[in-house]
């Protein structure tokens, strides 16, 4: 097999196809084998070479290999009897069937594919020795992919809804094999399909630390309290520490006590890229919170770049003064780039603080302080406010008590002094090469690790209903496996086809369902599967994958 180029006359668009060749007779012939996709730029021409290498790779690999899982519940039934299926006729006396159950199919059909090229069926060692273990992560983390919830409430869903049956000790059990080796296996295994898709070319990694809390009060050596971002100041936490690749695919993460200081979390980051994965050269994005004044420090002495967001109003009222002159801000030069903004460049303390302004979020900035100004307004006008109402509480504002009268009123001086700064923005770094459009684009990138913290909650990583150490490990591990198949196929259907979200992906493939009939008589089941929209055919057909809506026998 080998990936070809094909174009058209009179036609910008350039056809990238997966081929092979075959002999007919005497000749050499070639065929399609899939149909990657259709480029109009040379960027997306090249991003669909890849993608189509990674293919071809995958299905090289897993040519001559088995199905992943014997045949033992009825969700496998159906779709192995689904892959099977003729144009045989089914001559059905119809009054004489009876629904006998109705199965989700879609999420693992299609994530099961992905899951498979992804290599986490090969995450634990001795998988043929192991096939309980292997058969139930596999279907715990479909399970989160489908719907987020816990390991008990995931088994029920499981059986009602995808026709699964586990039993929630083998998923207790399953857990307590993912060890420090598996969640290594894990990790290399996203950096690998990563690597596969863009070569040498990760350079830029987005990171970033946030905190999950546990529904529990007693601390351990991984449980900690610390500064919680979800205001659980009593509760124990850990602290997750992810790493994403600027197209947005996860490719490692690492797991702190909950009293550990995110900030300094990055250099055993920097050594795990150096180390895991061989990559020295990166530059790393950040949001000022994470890159803090040693950070960049620490970064400049092991010889690395970064690029992060600057805390403007901390600086000295000189450099202040310059950032508010917009006399020498320019346009940028892309007119087409997604962000209109215009830059200036400045050094401060010898690095490169770029500055940009933009209309569309000024006004923003301008609605979002006026509404926050209207409910502040409306709580001063409330008879018998309490001023300590109006005071952010951080877990504390139970201890504060206010003596004697008073007064408390919105002070004008500062919003007029706030209203300067709407649509302002500034990026700092130390690399020396790039342009400040090429700094600030790099920086927008930093979406793709906000992407991950509304997985985070889509996901409902957090809370967590575990207590033990390996099996918080455990958890975390699930919930990154089903992270990275979500944003393989986000990354897959965005290339190939269009760009739908996730949450849209994971509604259509929910809507792929099956209704197993029986006959009263002969006791022979039939499916009839669920009607398809072109989407639902074409994130199918993106992965490899032929579905029909024609009814079938399962033997």
């Amino acid at each position: 097999m080998f990936v070809r180029i094909k174009t058209s006359p009179n036609s910008p668009k350039k056809a990238v196809q997966i081929v092979e060749s075959f002999r007919a007779g005497n000749r050499i012939k070639q065929r399609i084998v899939r149909h990657v996709g259709t480029a109009l730029t040379d960027d997306e021409l090249k991003r669909m070479q890849e993608l189509a290498e990674h293919i071809k790779a995958g299905m090289e690999q897993q040519g001559s290999q088995p199905g992943l899982f014997p045949a033992e519940e009825i969700a496998e039934i159906v779709i192995q009897a689904r892959n099977r299926q003729t144009d045989e006729a089914l001559p059905v006396d119809l009054k004489k069937l009876r629904e006998q159950q109705r199965v989700i199919v879609g999420i693992h059909e299609v994530y099961g594919r992905v899951y498979e090229e992804l290599g986490f069926d090969k995450v634990i060692p001795n998988p043929k020795r192991k096939p309980a273990a292997v058969k139930n992560l596999f279907h715990v983390v479909m399970g989160r992919i489908a719907n987020p919830i816990s390991k008990m409430a995931t088994v029920v869903d499981l059986s009602e809804n995808f026709g699964i049956e586990l039993s929630l000790p083998s998923v207790y059990r399953m857990m307590d094999q993912i060890d420090e080796k598996v969640i290594s296996n894990i990790q290399q295994q996203a950096y690998l399909t990563a690597y596969g898709i863009f070569k040498q070319k990760i350079n830029v990694l987005f990171y970033d630390c946030t905190t999950l809390y546990f529904e529990s009060f007693t601390e351990d050596e991984l449980k900690e309290n610390g500064y919680s971002k979800d205001m659980k100041f009593n509760q124990p936490q850990v602290l997750l520490a992810l790493l994403v690749t600027e197209h947005g695919l996860p490719i490692g993460y690492d797991v702190f006590p909950g009293s550990q200081y995110e900030g300094h979390t990055l250099e055993k980051a920097v050594k795990k890229i150096e180390k895991d994965y061989q990559i020295n050269d990166i530059v790393f994005v950040a949001d000022s919170a994470m890159l803090s004044e040693e950070n960049m420090k620490l970064l400049e002495s092991m010889g690395k770049r970064y690029i992060v967001g600057a805390r403007l109003k901390n600086m000295s009222k000189k450099d202040q003064e310059k950032i508010l002159d917009k006399t020498d801000y320019r346009s940028l030069q892309n007119p087409d780039d997604e962000y209109e903004y215009s830059v200036k460049e400045m050094a401060v303390n010898s690095r490169r603080l770029i500055v940009s302004y933009n209309e569309k979020n000024a006004r923003k900035d301008a609605l979002d302080r006026e509404k926050s100004i209207e409910r502040l307004l409306a709580k001063l006008n409330k008879n018998g406010t309490n001023p300590a109402d109006l005071i952010s509480n951080f877990g504390y504002k139970k201890f504060l008590q206010l003596k004697g009268e008073a007064t408390v009123e919105v002070n004008q001086e500062k919003i007029e002094k706030e209203k300067l700064w709407d649509g302002i923005h500034g990026v700092v770094t130390n690399h020396p090469d790039l342009t400040p459009e090429q700094v600030i684009r790099q920086y927008h990138g930093l979406w793709q690790v906000e992407q991950f913290r509304l997985s985070k909650h889509d996901l409902k990583i957090r809370p967590v209903f575990h207590w033990t150490p390996p099996r918080i490990r455990a958890h975390i591990a699930i919930c990154f496996m089903a992270l990275t198949c979500i944003r393989y196929l986000y990354y897959r259907i965005k290339t190939q086809y269009t760009s739908l979200s996730e949450l849209q992906i994971r509604q259509k493939l929910l809507s792929v369902q099956i209704s197993i009939l029986m006959h009263q008589q002969s006791r022979i089941r039939y499916a009839i599967p669920s009607s398809v929209n072109p989407e639902v055919k074409k994130i199918y057909h993106i992965m490899g994958m032929k579905i029909s809506d024609v009814p079938f026998r399962i033997n």
